[in-house]
Formats: C-alpha cells, sequence, structure tokens
C-alpha cells in the first residue's frame, strides 16, 4: 500500500512529462520561459501578470507561451498578432476557458460571457447588440446616468464644503464606486438600492453579499484550476457553490417578479435590462438560466470597470495638470458656468473625448483580455497554436508598444487629433473592450459613462493632490487582479468652480 501511495506522485509526474514533450514536439510553439513539471511557469508569474508577460515579450517575442501548470498559454502583445488573433483567426479562438467556478457560476456557458461560440452564444450575443445595448435603449436610459452623475457630484460638494473637510483631501474611489454600483443595478434591475441618505435597503444588502461570497468562492480553487491531476486534492464544493447560486437566483426571480407585476399593472414595459429581457423572453427563446445569468453579467462586466477607469484618469489629470486645465477650458468655452454638462454635449467636446481614450489606452480596465480557448490546431505568428490552448491578448501592452504609439508612456490626449484611433474594437492598436465576436457589447455605454463621469468631475472642480504631495509622486502602481484597481487609492482634493446651484442633484424615475 506504501509503495503505491510512493508511485502514484512519480506516475503523475511522468504522465505530465510526457505530455509536456509530446507537445512540444509535434507542435512549433510560440517561446516562452522553461516551464517546470507539473506547475508549468506557476511559480514564475508574477503578480500583476501583464506587467509580467510584457517582460517576458521582451525577452521572447511578442508572441509567448506560458504553461499554467499543464495549460498552454499564448500571450500576444502587439497589435499585429492582436488582429490575427481577433480577427484572421476570429471563428477558431471564439471559445471560451471556463474555470471549475465560471462553469458553475454561468451553468456551463449558459450566460454570453463563459459561452463557446455557437448558437447559444450568437442568439444571446444577437439579444444584447439588437435590443439591450441598441443606440434607443441607450438614449431611452440617458437619464439615469446623468442622475447618479449629478448623485456623485452633490455628495462631492457637499462632503467638500462641509467646514470640518475643508482643504482636506478625500479617497476618490468612493464617489465612483457610488455611480457604478447605482447605475448597473438600475440599469440591471431598475432598482436603486440605496436611499437619498446613502441608507441601503434590504435587497441591496442581499446583492452586496451575493457579489462578495461569488468572489471568494471563485478564488478558492486558484491553483487546483492549473493542474488537473491533482484536483482530487482540491474538490469542488457542490453545496457552497449550489447556496450561492440558489441565493442568487432568488433575488433575481423576486426582481424579476415585482417587474412582470407591475407590467401587468401598468401596460407598460420599461426600458431596464431585466423587463426588456422579460419581454423579449419568447421571441428569442431565452431560458431563465440565460436571462439570470446575462443581468449577473452586465453587472460583473459593468460594475468595477467604469469605477477603475475613471480613477486612473483623474489621477493622470492631477499629474498632468496641464491637461486638466485644458480639458476645463473647453468645457467653460461649450458649456459655460450656467448650466451642467449631459451626454448631448459630448459631439461639441473632442478633448474630452481624446482624455477619455488616453486613459483607456493607458490604462484598460482589463489589461488582459479574457482567454480565448483555441477550437481547433491554427497558427499565430507562424506559431503552432493546439486545439484547447488558451490565447490571451496582453491589451495593456499592445497599447504601450512604442513601434505603434509616439511617447506611448506619456498622457498626451492631443495625440487623438494627430490620428483617429476607434476605441470599439475597429483598431487593433487599442483595445480596452476587445474586437471580432467576442468584443464587448456594452462599450459604447463604458464610453459614455465614463466621459460623463470626466466632465463633470472636471467642470464642477479643481483637483490637486493632498497637501504635502506632488503630483509626479502619485503611486500609479496596481493591484493584482482580472480587473487593475489602483494600488494605493487616489486621494485628492476638490475645489468646486461653479455656481452653488449646479451641484445640486434632481433625482429621476424611469
Amino acid at each position: 500500500m506504501v509503495l503505491q501511495l510512493i508511485s502514484l506522485p512519480a506516475a503523475i509526474l511522468i504522465v505530465v512529462i510526457c505530455y509536456l514533450l509530446n507537445q512540444r514536439l509535434r507542435f512549433k510553439l510560440p517561446p516562452g520561459p522553461k516551464p517546470w513539471p507539473v506547475v508549468g511557469n506557476l511559480y514564475d508569474i508574477k503578480p500583476v501578470r501583464f506587467r509580467c508577460f510584457y517582460e517576458w515579450s521582451k525577452i521572447y517575442g511578442p508572441i509567448i507561451s506560458v504553461w499554467f501548470g499543464s495549460t498552454l498559454n499564448v500571450v500576444v502583445s502587439n497589435s499585429e498578432l492582436a488582429k490575427e488573433v481577433l480577427k484572421e483567426h476570429d471563428q477558431q479562438l471564439a471559445d471560451r476557458h471556463r474555470s471549475r467556478s465560471a462553469a458553475k457560476f454561468s451553468r456551463d456557458g449558459k450566460d454570453l460571457i463563459w459561452a463557446d461560440y455557437g448558437p447559444h452564444y450568437v442568439k444571446v450575443r444577437k439579444v444584447c447588440t439588437l435590443e439591450l445595448f441598441s443606440p434607443k435603449r441607450l438614449e431611452a436610459l440617458r437619464p439615469i446616468r446623468e442622475d447618479e452623475v449629478s448623485a456623485m457630484i452633490e455628495s462631492i460638494y457637499k462632503d467638500s464644503t462641509n467646514p470640518d473637510n475643508h482643504g482636506k483631501s478625500m479617497v476618490v474611489k468612493k464617489y465612483l464606486g457610488g455611480v457604478a454600483f447605482n447605475n448597473i443595478t438600475r440599469l440591471a434591475f431598475g432598482k436603486r438600492f440605496v436611499n437619498s441618505e446613502g441608507i441601503m435597503d434590504e435587497q441591496g444588502l442581499e446583492f452586496k453579499a451575493i457579489v462578495a461570497n461569488g468572489l471568494k468562492l471563485g478564488a478558492s480553487l486558484a491553483m487546483a484550476e492549473h493542474i488537473p491531476w491533482l484536483r482530487w486534492m482540491f474538490p469542488l464544493e457542490e453545496e457552497a457553490f449550489a447556496k450561492h447560486n440558489a441565493r442568487r437566483d432568488h433575488l433575481t426571480r423576486a426582481i424579476m417578479a415585482e417587474h412582470t407585476v407591475a407590467r401587468q399593472k401598468s401596460g407598460d414595459t420599461k426600458q431596464h435590462f431585466v423587463d426588456a429581457l422579460l419581454t423579449l423572453k419568447e421571441k428569442y427563446d431565452l431560458s431563465e438560466d440565460t436571462i439570470i445569468g446575462l443581468l449577473w453579467d452586465m453587472i460583473t462586466a459593468g460594475m468595477d470597470t467604469t469605477a477603475i477607469s475613471v480613477e486612473w484618469a483623474m489621477a493622470e489629470l492631477i499629474k498632468n495638470p496641464r491637461v486638466q486645465q485644458k480639458v476645463q477650458e473647453e468645457l467653460d468655452q461649450v458649456i459655460g458656468h450656467e448650466r451642467i454638462m449631459t451626454e448631448v454635449d459630448f459631439f461639441n467636446l473632442p478633448y474630452l473625448q481624446a482624455v477619455t481614450k488616453e486613459a483607456l489606452r493607458l490604462h484598460p480596465p482589463t489589461p488582459l483580455m479574457l482567454p480565448h480557448r483555441a477550437n481547433t490546431n491554427v497558427k499565430i505568428g507562424g506559431y503552432d497554436i493546439p486545439k484547447g490552448a488558451n490565447v490571451h491578448v496582453n491589451v495593456w501592452a499592445v497599447a504601450r508598444d512604442p513601434k505603434v504609439w509616439q511617447d506611448p508612456l506619456e498622457f498626451r490626449p492631443e495625440r487623438f487629433f494627430e490620428e483617429d484611433v476607434d476605441l470599439k474594437g475597429h483598431d487593433f492598436r487599442l483595445l480596452p473592450f476587445g474586437a471580432g465576436r467576442r468584443v464587448c457589447p456594452g462599450a459604447q455605454l463604458g464610453i459614455n459613462l465614463v466621459t460623463s463621469m470626466l466632465g463633470h468631475l472636471l467642470h464642477h472642480f479643481n483637483w490637486s493632490p493632498p497637501d504635502g504631495i506632488k503630483p509626479e509622486d502619485i503611486d500609479m502602481s496596481e493591484n493584482p487582479g482580472l480587473v487593475t484597481y489602483m494600488s494605493s487609492p487616489l486621494q485628492a482634493v476638490p475645489l468646486p468652480r461653479l455656481p452653488a446651484n449646479l451641484y445640486k442633484r434632481v433625482p429621476v424615475d424611469l
């Protein structure tokens, strides 16, 4: 018995080594750091992965092989290779790698984010593109976005003009997170869980608890995901995932039922995503699992990313007072000091739009695109990508490529007046929302909200670093993770610059 136990790890090790050697002999794989048996490169990867992969690309080239345990991950770091992955071989690389936790959360890809490419994905993608994120619906939901941004401005104004806080810095993320949270729950569920005094209701507390529990469950399996032969040592907590999904579904169904009753009473269909999906259920043959999955996809994709993008942009604007002043001059010229900005004004604010682009170039909220899984053998950059391998586009590295961008590390929005660069997946030099079959369907919604938040923050306030901190000393390092929060949350001092009556929120109920 003892001999059998001793021989088991040895047998596993032999199997892994044979597998890796077979892969390397059969295929011309991209170069990369030498993998260790069983763990591959897992212990060599630094916590901020996109920076680590960028450093490796400078050693091995713009396409590299990285082994997560026994799983091959190919990372590309320039626009030419990104175009091959996302356009020329898009269909062969349109599947999605699902971890065990992602499979549980999405019920094996019954949503949009984690679905493999096929009839289901095409159908739900069509629902998102033609229905949920259509220009008509985005315009109909504009009052919600503008309401939440004005609520943020009112909150900052109250806190900054409080005599006890005069001249003191504030944690900017606190206010940005409130906009992102309230906006996405109102768009997805048609509900604002927080009242005007900032008190969260019972459903809101349950919603936040579900989100936090999902993050905890997902993180619990990280290492075992990459070494299938060791998964028996890290079994999936079936009961914990079942309880989590039941809790999530219970809340979502309760909200869906509220909307169904309200619609039957009034005969009116609201523009919120939950109402839209319920009324489109028969037209697109959507299961309840798919409706719930799509609603939570919107929440997952939209809650953190907006706040992250605006926080990074504000950090760059405080570090670069010349740019902040130039945006404010444009806002003063177009909007003046007698009214507040609306999304209708964007067309007349090209420099503000350029600031949004430049912030998303230097600080994409998801710097490593979610992995695309090869559904067949394919060649990228002259190298073999075997079926089942994962392919990542290092969006962060692509947007800082000195061969494509002049002075790539400089925050200079003027570059977008010299050459127009598309943000929504048509130009492979700038890919904050991805491209191809899996491009983010909510890209325009994200752009609108980020631009609106930045415009209001800069129109209403002058921003400076806290006392004793020079602009150039602001910490611009990133936290590890799928999305990139600032390692040290931005602190800044806002100084109001408009008449007091323009800081009042006028609530909108849609």
